[in-house]
């Protein structure tokens, strides 16, 4: 299960387009590429979300039905309009998101709660950033107590963050950055990224990913530490790739549970570092067959 996603405005110095987006999405999309008879066939997938009544949601909706995804929990609200995210890619790839959150911020934890049978059912729980938190945490308690794994994607970071929300996530992800907001500890290097580590798991998580981009991610426990190196590449357009990260280190979680940790940190570079040489964010992702087949 993803928490909110939202309607992606992509604006680039070259060009000018939208297309759906948002962490959540984003984090299915990566699960699940487009191929039909890809993934698709083997990992079963269920979104939690709500979108506005306007032109963006119906895309969404649309987008959702030609993707297969399981729509029972898709509600459509008049109180707000579709989240949106305002993007700026510059001539290394590299980007600036603006979050206008709008229907995300509806999603209450009673709206959680009437899902938890969904839950229960599922074999991780992805949540991240995009709604309230009370609501996030309602969706990893009720996980914690199905014995569900979770997977907290805590973009965009939250200075004030719920500590609750970082001790009820098996796995806590998040990039530089936001790590830097998290812990107010400056994150540049390797080792920069595993104090940050050990502030985030002295604050109750039970594993602690910090991803660096093009250097790869952390994996941090209370026994140490461990780095996954990416492969160098030029970028195109980095917006997504930590989505597709996530995204695919949940399919792992679900599908291969006895890869080492990290084999699946190597895995999901994989995928993030093949989703930046192409623009945009969800068609930027590679289907199956784009991959190396020892990927799966």
């Amino acid at each position: 299960m993803t928490a909110l996603h939202t309607a992606l405005l992509a604006l680039s110095w070259f060009d000018y387009g939208m297309c759906e987006g948002g962490f959540g999405e984003e984090e299915r999309s990566s699960v699940l590429p487009r191929d039909t008879l890809d993934w698709r066939g083997i990992f079963r997938r269920q979104l939690f979300l709500q979108v506005g009544d306007d032109s963006f949601g119906q895309n969404y909706l649309q987008n959702f039905k030609d993707n297969k995804v399981d729509t029972t929990f898709v509600g459509v609200t008049k109180e707000a309009a579709t989240g949106v995210a305002p993007i700026v890619v510059d001539d290394a790839g590299e980007n600036c998101i603006i979050i206008v959150a709008g229907a995300n911020l509806k999603m209450t934890p009673g709206d959680v709660e009437r899902a938890e049978a969904m839950i229960r059912g599922a074999s991780v729980v992805v949540c991240q950033g995009e709604i309230t938190p009370a609501a996030t945490l309602t969706a990893l308690r009720l996980a914690r107590t199905h014995k569900v794994k979770t997977l907290m994607n805590a973009a965009p970071a939250d200075a004030s963050l719920d500590a609750a929300i970082i001790e009820h996530s098996d796995i806590f992800c998040v990039n530089e950055s936001e790590a830097e907001v998290l812990t107010k500890l400056k994150v540049k290097t390797r080792e920069d990224a595993e104090q940050a580590a050990e502030a985030l798991l002295q604050r109750g998580s039970r594993s602690v990913i910090i991803t660096l981009g093009g250097d790869g991610a952390v994996y941090s426990t209370a026994e140490g530490h461990a780095h996954t190196a990416a492969q160098k590449v030029t970028p195109v357009d980095t917006t997504g790739a930590g989505d597709a990260f996530v995204g695919a280190l949940a399919y792992y979680l679900a599908y291969h549970p006895r890869l080492a940790m990290k084999e699946m940190l190597h895995r999901a570079c994989q995928v993030a570092t093949a989703s930046v040489l192409a623009p945009g964010t969800q068609a930027s992702y590679p289907t199956r067959d784009q991959l190396p087949s020892h990927l799966f």
